[in-house]
């Protein structure tokens, strides 16, 4: 079978390239046929010039449908997989993918399919009202990306993608990460039977003793949505317990006052990143925001390390509830929730063992490559059945 994975590349690399390079590496390792369309974003909208084109781009892009159109015929793929189309492939790129008869799965990555900035986040609280009034234009009023220029071109790209119905009527199927994310979909509008969910996969890593880590672990992005000025108020609340943060920072003003007990670590590779969840006690992912599937949780779960998450969006799909869960929950947004769950954690080392153990038995169970391959190939087979039979 062959398969055509299609992805815009954000300006800096992110957890979604993570994911499009093990998807593709999962399904070539399967004896699948794997080809690529990439288009990047990275350095393309530092000036107006970039800024403007990147407007125009996300509602109609030439380049991308023509480049759309050449793969479709050069490769001919018996599916192609969307991953994100903003701004340089563009929306109208499905409709070529209708006109060649292939069919399209999207692996849905956040919520940029009902909210533009794709975060349901406004000014440090969740948001979901571009979700009620079935309409983007409050992106607009309330200038979520602190931007009236980007602000404008999300929203615009969104609604044309909405009246048009680029996305309702260019993709067979939806495959969501979270039963949550299936929710939102379904609550604008998509039918139910074009979704399902598949989450990310991960293989499982070495056997570690997650009660003898050494510090309190987060990974990621260092910004106001995924809460990294949080974690700091935090960890100067928590003198006696270190903290390290490994990710790249893109708002420098986040990270004055950084107390003693917190190290900065920055961007790690694959390798010096293995050593980071290992030697960690645990895990913490202070987002704001709800997050899409983040690959944090997974990869702390292949060393047995647990993590302490919001109690909203997708994490409670993947943490599970009291009688099985495998980490502890915070108040979103809220310091003395988060501290509270630390210090609890931390001072009870055989909970965190026990909360290691069973998140890692759960990523071994539901979702590692093997199982997760599965899930794909049968939504593959099922997607180009039905796409014949219509």
């Amino acid at each position: 079978m062959k398969i055509l994975i299609a992805h815009n590349d954000y300006g800096k690399y992110s957890g979604e390239e993570a994911v499009v390079e093990r998807m593709q590496a999962m399904l070539a390792s399967r004896g699948h046929e794997v080809a690529m369309f990439r288009m990047t974003s990275a350095g393309k909208r530092e000036t107006l010039k970039g800024k403007i084109h990147g407007f125009l781009a996300g509602i109609y892009s030439p380049t991308g449908v023509r480049s759309m159109r050449e793969v479709i015929e050069r490769e001919k793929p018996d599916i192609v997989n969307i991953h994100n189309l903003y701004p340089f492939i563009s929306p109208p790129a499905l409709k070529e993918c209708k006109k060649a008869g292939v069919p399209v799965v999207m692996t849905v990555h956040n919520y940029r399919l009902v909210c533009p900035t794709g975060l349901f986040l406004r000014n440090g609280d969740t948001c979901r009202e571009c979700l009620t009034r079935g309409s983007e234009w409050s992106c607009v009023r309330h200038n979520c990306e602190a931007s009236l220029l980007k602000s404008i071109g999300y929203a615009a790209r969104n609604a044309s993608a909405r009246i048009f119905r680029l996305y309702k009527e260019g993709v067979d199927q939806f495959a969501c990460l979270t039963n949550f994310q299936k929710d939102i979909l379904i609550q604008a509008g998509v039918a139910q039977d074009k979704i399902c969910v598949i989450p990310n996969f991960i293989e499982t890593g070495p056997h570690v003793d997650p009660a003898q880590g050494e510090y309190v672990a987060y990974c990621g992005r260092l910004s106001y949505e995924k809460g990294i000025d949080l974690l700091i108020e935090v960890a100067r609340r928590l003198p006696d317990i270190p903290f390290k943060v490994a990710g790249e920072c893109r708002d420098e003003s986040l990270l004055n006052d950084i107390p003693k007990n917190m190290i900065l670590i920055g961007h790690l590779g694959k390798d010096k990143l293995g050593e980071f969840y290992r030697n960690a006690r645990f895990v913490t992912i202070p987002s704001r925001c709800y997050e899409g599937f983040p690959m944090t949780v997974l990869e702390a779960a292949s060393y047995g390390k647990p993590s302490i998450v919001p109690r909203h969006g997708g994490f409670p799909d993947i943490i599970r509830e009291r009688d099985e869960k495998g980490g502890e929950y915070f108040n979103p947004g809220d310091i003395e929730s988060l501290a509270e769950s630390i210090r609890q954690l931390w001072d009870d080392p055989k909970e965190t063992e026990r909360l290691g153990e069973k998140i890692k038995q759960r990523l071994e169970e539901e979702y590692t490559a093997e199982k997760i391959a599965k899930k794909w190939e049968k939504l593959i087979n099922e997607t180009i059945s039905t796409h014949k039979r219509e």
